[in-house]
C-alpha cells in the first residue's frame, strides 16, 4: 500500500469506523445463524442421541436465545463501544453449548466435534472476523473441547488415533481460520485505501475544480474590464492628444478670424459708398462672410471647451433642477415634433460638477436625441419618445437617457466620440457634440458610454462622480487646462 495508515491519523480513525462497520454487519449475519441453525440441529440430535434430544433441544433453543439477545443489543447505540466483545459472545456461544452436549454424550468420542469445525468454518468464511479475532475465537474452541473431554472423563479410554484425529482437523480449522482472518482484513484495508484515496481524489478534484472555475470567472471579468479600461484608455489618449493639437489650433485660426472680421466690418462701411445696385450685391456677399465666419467661430468655441475638460469649477449639482433648466432649451422642439419625455429620477440625486458644463452636455445629448428621433418613421401605434432615468451606485450617479429612435450602426458606435466623426448631412452637424461630452465628462472625473440597437433605440449612460472624493478616484491627472 503507498498509504501507511499508522502515520495518517485520519485515515487510521476512518479505518477504524470502516472496520467497525464491518464487523457489526457481519455480526449480524453472524446473529441470524446461530438464531436458525443451533435450533435446526435438533433434528440431528433425534437420529444420534434420541435419548438426549430433549435435553439437547433445550441448549439448542439457549444458545439460539442468546443469538438473539446479542442482536438486540446490536439496535441499540452501545453496539459500537463492545462490538469485539458482542463478536466473541457470537463466535463462542454456539462452540460453548456444543462443547457441552460433547461433554453430555461419549466425550472425546462423540461426533458432535465436527459441529466445532463448523463454527470455525463460520468464523472463517461468513461472519469473516479480523485476525486477533479468530485467533481468540480457534483458541478458545480448542481450549473448551479439550476441557469437555477431560471433564466428562472419557479422555483416557479413548483411542489416541482418536485425540490425533479430532485434534488435527480442529487445529487445521483453525489455522484456515487465522489466515483467513489475516487475508480477509488484508482485502479490507486495500479496499478501504483505494476508496479513501479515490474519495480524497474526488474532494480535491471538486475543490480544484470550484477553485479554477472560480479563476476562469475572475479572469475572465479581468479581461473584460482590461478590454473596457483599453479602450477608455486609448479614447482618452485621443482626446488628449486632440485636445493639445486644438489648444494650437485655436490660437492661430483665433487670430486670423480676427483679421477677417476686422476687415469684414471695414468692407461693410466702405460698401455703403456704392451705387446701390452694386451695394445690394456687396451686402449679400458680406452677409455669406459673416455667417461663415460665425460657423468657423462656433466650431472653434466647441474646440475651446473640447480642449479645456475640467477647468470650470465643480459643485454638488442636483439632477432634478439641472435637468428642468436644461429642457428648456429643447422643450420648443420637443413640442413641435410631438416627443414624449418620461423622467424617472431618484429624490435628491446629486453629481460633483459644473452647473454649466452640465447643462452643456445634457442639452447636447438632448438635441442628438431629437435628431434621432426627427428621422425615424414611426408606425400608427408607436410614438418618438425620450426616457431620462438615474440612481445612485455607490459614490457613483448614473444616469441613462434613452429614445426609440434609429439608433446607432455597430460599426459607428466605436467613433461616436471621436471629433469631427457624424452621420449627419453636410451641414448639419460638425461631429463636435459628443467628443466635446466625453471630454467635458472625462474632466469631472465621469464616463459616459452608449448601448443601441439599430431600429429600436439608443441609450447614453453617464457615469457621473457623487461627490468630491470619488471624482477625485478617475479624475485623470491630463485633464486640467492645456495652454496653448
Amino acid at each position: 500500500m503507498n498509504m501507511d495508515l499508522k502515520k495518517n491519523p485520519e485515515a487510521l480513525k476512518a479505518y477504524e469506523d470502516y472496520e467497525r462497520s464491518t464487523n457489526l454487519r457481519h455480526l449480524d449475519i453472524g446473529c441470524w445463524l446461530v438464531m436458525i441453525l443451533m435450533p435446526a440441529g435438533a433434528v440431528l440430535d433425534y437420529f444420534v442421541y434420541p435419548r438426549n434430544a430433549a435435553f439437547f433441544l433445550v441448549l439448542r433453543l439457549l444458545c439460539a436465545v442468546c443469538g438473539a439477545l446479542v442482536w438486540l443489543v446490536l439496535r441499540t447505540s452501545i453496539r459500537e463501544k463492545f462490538d469485539r466483545l458482542l463478536c466473541l459472545v457470537v463466535g463462542l456461544t454456539p462452540a460453548f453449548f456444543m462443547c457441552w452436549m460433547i461433554y453430555a454424550t461419549e466425550g472425546a468420542v462423540s461426533t458432535y466435534y465436527a459441529g466445532l469445525n463448523l463454527v470455525l468454518l463460520g468464523v472463517s468464511f461468513i461472519v469473516r472476523w479480523s485476525v486477533d479475532l479468530s485467533l481468540a475465537i480457534s483458541l478458545s474452541v480448542i481450549g473448551m473441547y479439550l476441557g469437555a473431554c477431560l471433564l466428562q472423563g472419557s479422555a483416557r479410554s479413548a483411542p489416541i488415533g482418536l485425540w490425533v484425529n479430532n485434534l488435527y482437523f480442529l487445529i487445521i480449522t483453525a489455522v484456515f481460520v487465522v489466515i483467513s482472518g489475516w487475508v480477509q482484513r488484508s482485502l479490507r484495508v486495500r479496499e478501504f485505501i483505494l476508496n479513501y484515496q479515490l474519495d480524497q481524489n474526488k474532494r480535491e478534484l471538486e475543490i480544484t475544480n470550484i477553485k479554477l472555475a472560480d479563476q476562469n470567472e475572475a479572469l475572465n471579468r479581468a479581461n473584460r474590464e482590461i478590454k473596457e479600461a483599453e479602450a477608455q484608455l486609448i479614447q482618452a489618449e485621443k482626446m488628449s492628444s486632440l485636445g493639445r493639437f486644438s489648444a494650437g489650433l485655436m490660437h492661430d485660426i483665433g487670430n486670423q478670424l480676427n483679421y477677417i472680421v476686422t476687415n469684414t466690418f471695414t468692407l461693410r462701411k466702405k460698401s455703403r459708398k456704392l451705387p446701390p445696385e452694386l451695394q445690394a450685391e456687396m451686402g449679400i456677399m458680406l452677409t455669406d462672410i459673416e455667417d461663415g465666419l460665425q460657423r468657423v467661430d462656433n466650431i472653434v468655441s466647441d474646440l475651446r471647451t473640447f480642449s479645456h475638460p475640467g477647468e470650470q469649477p465643480a459643485e454638488a449639482v442636483d439632477i432634478a433642477d439641472i435637468l428642468k433648466l436644461s429642457l428648456r432649451f429643447v422643450s420648443g422642439e420637443l413640442k413641435d415634433k410631438d416627443i414624449a419625455l418620461e423622467l424617472n429620477l431618484a429624490p435628491g440625486q446629486k453629481v460633483w460638477f459644473n452647473r454649466n458644463q452640465f447643462i452643456l452636455v445634457l442639452v447636447n445629448l438632448l438635441e442628438n436625441a431629437i435628431d434621432a428621433l426627427d428621422e425615424k418613421k414611426f408606425a400608427a401605434d408607436t410614438a418618438p419618445a425620450i426616457t431620462i432615468t438615474s440612481r445612485v451606485a455607490g459614490d457613483r450617479s448614473l444616469i441613462f437617457i434613452r429614445d426609440n429612435g434609429p439608433g446607432i450602426a455597430p460599426e459607428n458606435q466605436a467613433k461616436i466620440f471621436d471629433p469631427f466623426f457624424t452621420t449627419k448631412d453636410v451641414g448639419k452637424g460638425t461631429g463636435l457634440g459628443l467628443s466635446n461630452c466625453f471630454g467635458i465628462l472625462r474632466g469631472f472625473g465621469g464616463i459616459i458610454s452608449v448601448a443601441s440597437e439599430p431600429g429600436r433605440f439608443c441609450e447614453f449612460s453617464l457615469d457621473l462622480p457623487l461627490h468630491a472624493e470619488a471624482a477625485a478616484k478617475t479624475k485623470p491627472e491630463n485633464a486640467d487646462r492645456l495652454r496653448s
